[in-house]
């Protein structure tokens, strides 16, 4: 994990603890308090300021904003979505690794902060092109001997489907704007600051138990979100698409 991103992860756990509005300590304080450089400090509340997490006033400070508005979207996964365009779907495992949960994770997974999660950092390609950069956080108890080649080789919902009896039913996932740092940028194969979607889902099975966590970023470049739309308030039917831009030939 880089600095910035244990910084920006360190100042999410003191945004949880502050309410709406509340202003966040300085970059000085933050960084005698989280032993970083100032530079390391500013990229993070860059980072968060437009994931939206934080507003900036200026002459008065930084603040903790106001929540974004969420619309709910169904769940599709990654293979399933490109297969069903007549497109190849592939992924590369860039890094997997057993972490403690930790209070953030924990709270996410709904397990204790000492709990065993894998940790598994995917680049996933359609057509041998990149599209997008997944991290996955799953309890190690879940999936006892997975590796690094079973991403690659096969659907992670088939594993867990066919080697672990356990089937995804639903979850929450929510769709923000967003840009590439310098290790996405560099992955994904595009310009530092490229636009970007940050996809956030929490999968659960039937029973309700949570299954995984996975944070993704997709290019935006390659992407638009279509939704359909109703003003039937029982209507709660609402079917989301990724579609990959295909450049005109």
């Amino acid at each position: 994990m880089t600095k910035q991103r244990e910084t920006r992860d360190r100042v999410l756990e003191l945004i949880e603890a502050l309410g709406i509005g509340e202003a966040i300590p300085s970059e000085r304080q933050l960084t005698a308090d989280l032993g970083v450089s100032r530079l390391t400090v500013r990229a993070a509340l860059d980072e968060l300021v437009r994931d939206g997490y934080l507003i900036r006033r200026r002459g008065s400070g930084t603040f903790v904003s106001e929540p974004k508005i969420a619309q709910e979207l169904t769940m599709t996964s990654f293979t399933e979505d490109m297969q069903r365009r007549g497109m190849r779907p592939a992924s590369r495992t860039l890094e997997l690794k057993v972490i403690p949960a930790g209070a953030q994770l924990g709270r996410l997974l709904h397990v204790s902060p000492s709990e065993p999660v894998v940790v598994a950092k995917r680049l996933r390609l359609a057509d041998h092109e990149t599209m997008a950069i997944e991290t996955l956080h799953v309890r190690e108890s879940l999936v006892p001997g997975l590796t690094a080649a079973d991403l690659q080789e096969h659907s992670f919902y088939e594993l867990l489907e066919n080697r672990y009896s356990t089937t995804v039913a639903g979850g929450v996932q929510t769709i923000e704007p967003t840009v590439t740092d310098a290790e996405e940028s560099e992955a994904l194969g595009v310009p530092l600051h490229s636009p970007a979607f940050l996809f956030e889902r929490v999968s659960r099975n039937s029973s309700g138990e949570v299954v995984e966590f996975v944070r993704s970023i997709y290019r935006g470049d390659r992407y638009r979100i279509v939704t359909d739309l109703s003003t039937q308030p029982e209507a709660r039917d609402v079917r989301s698409t990724r579609i990959p831009r295909v450049a005109a030939s």
